[in-house]
């Protein structure tokens, strides 16, 4: 089901047929990709758009909190449209990344915060995906 632009205009977030496309193409996605892989797939239905307005629209996206960026891929910035609160696991062979909808409670002392206040947290697990170990192998 297409993304209704009426759901962004309160947040002054001017759509149009190639900002719908992306938001379409990031609906669900749980495959955290990256500004070339956006661009990829909705290239296909708008094949005059350029990498900037894709790139662009991510970085407005990402402002409004609509995406996170993740930080996981010294290559490449991701993004994941699931803005509820997850961990992630990234194969370090593939890079691949997998959401952890689970909350760790940690103990976090108050010697270590050096005055901060905790607002959210984000841990990134790391290893090798089965496929990377199955394909090592072979």
């Amino acid at each position: 089901m297409p993304v209704r632009s009426e759901k962004h205009r309160d947040r002054r977030f001017k759509m149009t047929p190639q900002r719908l496309a992306i938001l379409d193409y990031l609906k669900g996605n749980v495959q955290h990709p990256a500004a070339d892989d956006v661009f990829r797939a909705v290239r296909r239905k708008y094949p005059t758009m350029s990498f900037a307005t894709v790139y662009n629209t991510l970085e407005a996206l990402k402002k409004r909190g609509m995406v996170k960026e993740l930080t996981g891929d010294p290559d490449k910035k991701r993004f994941d449209p699931n803005t509820s609160p997850h961990h992630h696991l990234i194969c370090t062979n593939c890079r691949k990344i997998v959401d952890i909808p689970v909350q760790f409670d940690l103990d976090f002392a108050e010697q270590y915060r050096e005055g901060f206040v905790i607002t959210g947290s984000h841990i990134e697990f790391s290893g090798i995906c089965l496929e990377c170990r199955n394909r090592s192998r072979a």
